[in-house]
């Protein structure tokens, strides 16, 4: 029983269920943004998507659902879009990735017949403060990192291990010695799923070496843990 006990709906479906007959399943109002979006969830185009896409624009629909989620999807127009967008102007890579979140969604939909128009179409992604690309450190600041954290500690090996390897921090996280043979790592990548090999190079091997790591992964949290992304991001 799903309605609040004594109230009409509640004895309604219990006079139902008295009798056999089957409780009509509850869900989002056909043709509204809820209901597409508990469409696209089921697609072909959002199981393929990686976990992290997926979660993230996952993220952005429930918001959507709170806010506007039993709007009929003709009410879901270019101006709406950017009306979402430039609420989150002071967060650009949050508006942008507002956007593209909605642009999946309507993509898919347009693609299938739901919508005429994808309302996404010609806005534009805000300019945000990093378009020029993230700095990359001089010579000088790595050896400041060196220097303030010395081999053995857990951040100086997550500093070897992106200096060394190359790697996403998503992939870092989770190289550990199942990777590891003959003095090489090889690892299927998260973001692509290219598979790279590479040698574990001297100054890394020397890092590991000094420095308690957890059974699984070379990175561990205080309690022995593999990282997530996130929070080794954090």
């Amino acid at each position: 029983m799903t309605e609040p006990y004594g109230t009409e709906a509640f004895w309604r479906d219990y006079r139902a269920a008295l009798e056999g007959r089957p409780v009509a399943p509850k869900g989002p109002a056909s043709g509204t943004l809820s209901w597409l979006i508990a469409k696209h969830l089921t697609s072909a185009e959002w199981s393929e998507l990686k976990p992290a896409t997926r979660k993230q624009r996952h993220g952005f629909y429930r918001a959507m659902e709170k806010t506007a989620g039993s709007e009929p999807l003709k009410a879901i127009d270019r101006r709406a879009v950017l009306a979402g967008r430039d609420r989150r102007r002071d967060r650009p890579y949050a508006a942008n990735n507002f956007l593209k979140a909605l642009r999946g969604l309507f993509g898919w939909a347009a693609l299938v017949g739901y919508v005429t128009v994808d309302p996404t179409l010609g806005i534009k992604p805000l300019a945000g403060n990093n378009d020029d690309g993230f700095h990359a450190w001089s010579e000088e600041e790595l050896e400041r990192f060196e220097a303030h954290w010395p081999i053995g500690t857990r951040q100086r090996l997550a500093f070897d291990l992106l200096l060394y390897t190359g790697l996403r921090r998503g992939d870092a996280v989770r190289l550990g010695r199942p990777h590891v043979r003959d003095g090489e790592f090889t690892m299927r990548t998260e973001k692509t799923g290219m598979v790279v090999i590479a040698p574990i190079l001297p100054p890394l091997a020397a890092s590991i070496a000094a420095t308690r790591t957890g059974d699984l992964t070379f990175l561990a949290t205080e309690r022995g843990m593999p990282f997530g992304k996130e929070s080794f991001g954090n």
